[in-house]
């Protein structure tokens, strides 16, 4: 079973894939899509500003391939930005059909293209004939706009185009991100149906995989080949690791210690500004894994300067061996 790192839109950029791919247990990463329109092919430089990782052979650091996501709907646009991905050195590419952002759907791309399930054979068709069998073409989608059952006719026509990969978010657009409203067995008769007529695809589940438990249960529900992890390597930066049996689930500290390195990772990447609002994203998330990022949060939510973050981070840090963080709390009240 591979564990693949998903493209959230606005938080996994290479910055963050290094530090993620660099705990261990990702197989792959898919980038943050790349928007594509007015049949334009982009320079280069876009490429390598999405995924700097093209300059070291399509690899993380650490050695994780790296896949970049193309977003749009003009099959001749998303065709030729494709052969430009793998020219430049992609490790396949990946289709976004399931991004539920308004303003992305209001341009006619991501989950949007679910209603239409001929645009999405044309487009899936005219990549692959760019992209050379040796690489994979994958696509991301949800159940279908607002009905799950629509999967099916949306599936039929992804494999009938030549892809070789699909990631399914067991949701519809609709459903948002409700936990209640996961859908894994749905997956299953994915899988089900595509053997009885012969038809081979590697797939993916996408969708509520929190710790190792959801892991094993949503293999068990879904049937699925393999994983993509998205909010739970927020929550839980080594949860790849701990799925895959290689650790066991970071202590708060090592989180902790982590944040901090982390910054040394965005100057380097020329984003260290992002720092501030990125760490208060991160620990809304691991609210749901360490009870102690609440401790810390709230003390730190109205900082918006990266160094006093920083500090504010080291004197935590301190202050949570020798006992006193009631004490650091107390320094950063109003």
């Amino acid at each position: 079973m591979r564990i693949v790192l998903a493209p959230l839109e606005g938080v996994m950029d290479h910055t963050v894939r290094e530090l993620l791919t660099g705990l261990g247990g990702y197989d792959l990463c898919i980038t943050e899509f790349l928007r594509v329109s007015n049949h334009q092919l982009l320079p280069p430089r876009t490429f390598y500003q999405l995924a700097p990782e093209l300059e070291n052979s399509g690899l993380t650091p650490c050695g994780t391939p790296v896949r970049l996501q193309l977003l749009g709907s003009q099959p001749d646009t998303l065709a030729i930005n494709a052969q430009r991905a793998i020219e430049l050195g992609s490790h396949g590419i990946d289709l976004n059909l399931g991004c539920p952002a308004k303003t992305v759907n209001k341009s006619k791309g991501g989950a949007v293209l679910l209603k239409e399930p001929q645009l999405i054979a044309d487009a899936v068709a005219e990549m692959r004939k760019v992209v050379p069998r040796d690489k994979t073409l994958s696509v991301k989608i949800r159940l279908g706009w607002d009905d799950p059952n629509c999967v099916h006719e949306i599936v039929d026509a992804i494999v009938s185009a030549g892809a070789d990969e699909l990631t399914i978010h067991a949701r519809t657009k609709e459903d948002g991100y409700k936990a209640e409203a996961i859908k894994w067995h749905y997956i299953a008769q994915v899988k089900q149906r595509l053997a009885k007529e012969g038809k081979a695809l590697s797939i993916i589940a996408n969708g509520e995989i929190w710790n190792a438990a959801d892991a094993i249960k949503c293999r068990e529900v879904s049937h699925c080949d393999d994983l993509m992890i998205g909010r739970g390597a927020l929550a839980t930066p080594n949860l790849a690791a701990v799925v895959a049996g290689i650790s066991d689930k970071m202590s708060w500290h090592s989180v902790v210690e982590m944040m901090l390195n982390y910054r040394k990772v965005q100057v380097i990447g020329s984003k260290g500004h992002h720092y501030s609002s990125r760490v208060k994203q991160w620990l809304s998330q691991m609210r749901q894994s360490y009870p102690e990022a609440e401790e810390l949060f709230t003390p730190i939510r109205r900082i918006k300067s990266s160094d006093e973050m920083q500090v504010a981070i080291e004197q935590y840090l301190e202050a949570s061996i020798t006992n006193r963080v009631e004490a650091w709390q107390s320094s950063l009240e109003p």
